[in-house]
C-alpha cells in the first residue's frame, strides 16, 4: 500500500491548476493519463459525489485521501474474500487447487463433474501450465467470473 506522502504527490499531480482542490475535469483527465482509465462524465461525477463530504463539488486533500484509502481497503477486502474462497477449494494442503479438490468442492455445491471436466476448467486459468491453480490464478478466475 502506498504511503500518505505518495498520495499527496498524486494529489498534487491531479491538482493541475494548483488551487488545492481537484475538480471533476481534473479527476477525469488524470484518471485517463495516469491509469488509462476512460471514465464517463457520469462516472466521474458519481465518484466525486461519493468523496465530496463538504458538498463544494471539489475534492480537497483530505477528501481525496479518504477516497483513495477506501478504494485500497476495498481491494484488500476483495483479496481476503478470494483467499477465503481459495481455502475452501484447496483441500489437499498443497497450496493449490487440483482437479480432485475442485471436483470435491463442486460436488459439495451440487454440481457433479468428472475429473477431466475439472481439468478442463483448471486449464482455462492455469497460466503456468502446471495443471493446478495457484491463488493468483484462482483470483484471476474469480474476477473474470
Amino acid at each position: 500500500m502506498a504511503t500518505i506522502g505518495e498520495f499527496r504527490r498524486v494529489f498534487s499531480a491531479f491538482d493541475q491548476d494548483g488551487d488545492g482542490k481537484i475538480s471533476a475535469a481534473e479527476l477525469q483527465l488524470c484518471m485517463k493519463a495516469a491509469l488509462g482509465c476512460d471514465m464517463s462524465v457520469e462516472e466521474v461525477q458519481s465518484l466525486m459525489a461519493s468523496a465530496d463530504t463538504d458538498g463544494d463539488g471539489l475534492l480537497d486533500k483530505e477528501e481525496f485521501l479518504r477516497l483513495v484509502l477506501e478504494t485500497e481497503a476495498g481491494k484488500e477486502e476483495e483479496g481476503d474474500r478470494c483467499r477465503e474462497a481459495f481455502g475452501m477449494y484447496e483441500m489437499e494442503g498443497r497450496g493449490c487447487i487440483t482437479p480432485l479438490s475442485l471436483q470435491l468442492m463442486m460436488s459439495k455445491l451440487g454440481l457433479h463433474l468428472a475429473v477431466d471436466e475439472c481439468q478442463a476448467m483448471i486449464r482455462r486459468f492455469d497460466l503456468n501450465g502446471d495443471g493446478v491453480l495457484t491463488f493468483d490464478e484462482f483470483k484471476t478466475m474469480m474476477m473474470m467470473g
